[in-house]
């Protein structure tokens, strides 16, 4: 008489197991996302006996060294893509396992298409493996693209033993692209493609596979609703790198972003913008973000930010309505929501700005999400030129973090943002005010004009209005 196959339940948002169904998972939180699975079942065989001369042979394999020692760097090859380099460390390291999530629609079959045709350019061999569309559709896009690679190898297929055996069997291969790791498929799963099993069993084989036999491999990754990566969050453990592709659909620039990294720095990120021939990079995003400000009007200020190590300029824009008695309505887009109240209630205690009637709507344009705390003063001065009606200049930027007593505190790499200003044209930074003196002393770029600010008051002040003489 067989067995019963065992079941459990899981969630397919965060990967928690349950033994029986609920309509909410209490490790994320979220509804309806608990799906009855079939268990994953070991063989006795498989566990390591308990004692015993084979356990201890065994343990005797293993060799330890000591934390002293030299390793040398990493070996990488370029992509072909400046940016998308950047956000890499340098390049792709060989054996390493990149996954990149993003937006359906936000371009990430694009950019990894056209990454695929450039390292094929390059002399490279480059497979595309692709689960959700057909050869011919690809073809077809990369013709819309203009990408000219004959020698990049296509393929359509989810069966992962399919594609582990193919695999195994090439060589020299420098990069694999699988599209996308959900629609990865393992028979011996019961459950379906997509689901937290097979992503977690298709992605283990894949990465196996790539560090045995020494290929990079990037995994193309669907987001949920609050911007994670769906399927297991052990999948981010398993991988070197982490890559998020954000945007708005609506708007033309996409920003690559590295929230992992094993081979580069974390928070770096690469700027692109979506056109009619695909992804285009922008090395000078601060221009384009700038393009379209008009510096005469009120409720807009320019912030000197740093994304990883590059210094971006920004315009923060803020708009005030009168309330008609109801909640004031706080709208907030590419900023933290609670930091704009923080920020409001600062303005309204320590500077007298009558703030708490109003409908207050920010901004961040060009469809950057500003993550750093320096971005208070610029906020604050947009609060207050709002306010008052009086305009920013033209030429001014702003930086620092401002705290609960209204102080405004250092922040990183001030030096960085002030050649970045430099280079805009920008004559007056607005900044916190400098205790180091001396070596440490902070001297400012040709052309440019440092006020300090100690205090958010001291701002405020100089969007008071003047009065007319009688």
């Amino acid at each position: 008489m067989s067995k019963r196959p065992q079941t459990r339940y899981v969630c397919q948002n965060c990967g928690a197991v349950y033994p029986k169904w609920s309509g909410r998972c209490e490790a994320c939180g979220e509804w309806n996302t608990i799906v009855e699975e079939a268990a994953e079942i070991r063989a006795a065989s498989a566990r390591p006996p308990a004692g015993g001369g084979a356990a201890r042979a065994r343990s005797s394999r293993i060799g330890f060294v000591g934390l002293e020692g030299v390793a040398d760097p990493p070996p990488r090859f370029e992509t072909g893509i400046a940016e998308l380099d950047r956000v890499l460390g340098g390049g792709l390291v060989p054996a390493s396992v990149v996954l990149v999530g993003g937006d359906p629609g936000i371009g990430k079959s694009t950019l990894m298409l056209q990454t695929a045709a450039a390292m094929a350019l390059a002399g490279r061999r480059v497979l595309y493996i692709s689960g959700e569309e057909a050869v011919d559709q690809i073809r077809m896009r990369g013709r819309r693209l203009g990408l000219a690679a004959p020698n990049l190898e296509l393929a359509a297929a989810i069966n992962v033993v399919d594609i582990a055996e193919t695999l195994e069997s090439q060589s020299d291969i420098a990069l694999v692209v699988i599209d996308s790791i959900q629609t990865m498929w393992l028979e011996t799963i019961d459950s379906a493609p997509g689901s937290v099993s097979q992503v977690r069993s298709s992605g283990f084989e894949l990465i196996r596979l790539a560090k045995v036999r020494g290929f990079a491999l990037i995994l193309v990754g669907h987001v949920t609703k609050e911007g994670a990566l769906a399927g297991p969050r052990v999948l981010e453990h398993m991988v070197d790198a982490v890559m998020y592709f954000e945007g708005n659909r609506g708007h033309q620039f996409r920003i690559l972003r590295a929230a992992k990294n094993r081979f580069g720095a974390t928070d770096e990120i690469g700027v692109f913008e979506m056109t009619d021939r695909g992804l285009a990079e922008v090395p000078n995003p601060s221009a384009l973000f700038l393009a379209e400000r008009r510096g005469n009007i009120a409720g807009s200020a320019v912030f000197a930010g740093l994304e990883g190590t590059r210094p971006v300029l920004l315009e923060i824009q803020v708009l005030l309505s009168p309330n008609s008695g109801s909640s004031p309505r706080r709208a907030v887009v590419g900023w933290d929501s609670g930091r704009l109240n923080m920020l409001l209630a600062v303005l309204e205690t320590r500077c007298g700005l009558k703030l708490a009637g109003m409908d207050v709507y920010l901004n961040v344009a060009g469809g950057l999400r500003i993550q750093e705390p320096a971005a208070d003063l610029a906020v604050a001065a947009a609060l207050a030129s709002a306010a008052t009606g009086q305009p920013t200049s033209a030429g001014s930027v702003y930086f620092g973090e401002v705290g609960l007593s209204g102080e405004v505190r250092q922040v990183a790499q001030a030096e960085a943002r002030l050649k970045e200003a430099q280079k805009l044209g920008f004559e007056h930074v607005f900044l916190p005010r400098r205790v180091a003196r001396g070596r440490n002393r902070l001297v400012a770029p040709d052309g440019v004009r440092l006020e300090e600010i100690g205090h958010l008051s001291d701002l405020t002040a100089s969007f008071a209005p003047v009065e007319d003489a009688d």
